[in-house]
């Protein structure tokens, strides 16, 4: 039995990749049209949950601020403030989120608009969003700044940091992802998120879904699009990929698919994904396995093809 070793080498810099040998590389194309080189993962609900994260700390701070023997509130603020249940948080960092992907998806169609970072974006509609719950005042503005950067320390999903350690031993595993450098910086830091290179769209001028993104990111380490494959939990995500000739790993988490049922039915028939990791299985853990690496305990090795299904 083979033990893992992460891959050390710079997070940003293309570097010689890593041989897919014999039995691995048969392996791995029972379960994709052929062996990648590398695996691009998309961050922000494929690996980190951040539903829970955001909604659990807008609902903790509005109870600080409430509770707060210094804070003075405006009534209206105070009673509209006290009303919110946790599942109101949860509308409340949903909406959040949707005034992100809107925002990424002018940028990616409108390259003349002034480019902004996410970490900008996150603070100026937090800001609006309060205004629009009428909520303004519930937090100082040293308050706001400091939630906006709740985005940076999203908890991962349970088997994400696992995963990443043993497909680390045949690929290289990097993040492709709208966020901005420094937060997904900070999102390897919290989460132990061992990926081997960290790129952000904004290395490439635009924002997913722009064919830039994935076309740099794919040049950026010396492929073409086809030695590439993009794991994401957005379907989207991956129909971009896959017309920029990436294959295509889907990996269902919960509550993140924009797709309705019959598109997600109609996706799953057509057969452009081409491992299709569903919401029972165990994430990237069942990507390592599908593409050659076995857990055992806490102990990976790579597969043979006589034992691959």
């Amino acid at each position: 039995m083979q033990s893992y070793r992460p891959i050390q080498n710079n997070l940003t810099s293309p570097t010689p990749l890593p041989c897919v040998s014999g039995s691995s590389s048969r392996s791995i194309s029972m379960a994709l049209p052929r062996a990648p080189r590398a695996l691009f993962f998309d961050v922000f609900g494929t690996c980190v949950d951040w539903r829970t994260t955001v909604s659990h700390a807008l609902d903790a701070q509005s109870h600080i601020a409430l509770n707060s023997a210094t804070t003075s509130l405006a009534t209206a603020v105070r009673m509209r403030a006290s009303n919110m249940t946790s599942a109101h948080w949860g509308d409340f960092a949903q909406q959040w989120r949707n005034t992100y992907k809107a925002f990424c998806h002018s940028l990616a169609a409108d390259p003349s608009l002034p480019w902004k970072t996410v970490d900008e974006h996150h603070l100026q509609s937090l800001r609006e969003l309060l205004v629009e719950w009428k909520l303004e005042g519930l937090w100082t503005d040293e308050e706001v700044r400091a939630l906006s950067l709740v985005w940076h320390r999203l908890e991962p999903w349970s088997d994400s940091a696992p995963g990443i350690r043993a497909l680390n031993m045949v690929f290289y595993t990097v993040t492709l992802s709208n966020g901005n450098l420094g937060l997904l910086a900070d999102l390897k830091a919290h989460g132990s998120l061992e990926f081997t290179h960290l790129f952000s769209a904004e290395l490439f001028g635009s924002y997913k879904p722009s064919p830039k993104v994935y076309l740099g990111a794919a040049e950026k380490l010396g492929l073409a699009g086809r030695d590439c494959a993009m794991v994401a939990a957005h379907l989207g995500d991956l129909k971009a990929a896959k017309s920029n000739g990436y294959m295509t790993i889907y990996v269902e988490r919960a509550g993140e698919e924009d797709w309705s049922q019959e598109e997600v039915e109609k996706a799953h028939s057509e057969g452009w994904v081409d491992l299709w990791i569903s919401l029972c299985d165990q994430g990237f853990i069942a990507v390592a396995e599908e593409l050659g690496i076995e857990f055992k305990g806490s102990v990976q090795v790579k597969r043979s093809a006589s034992t691959a299904h």
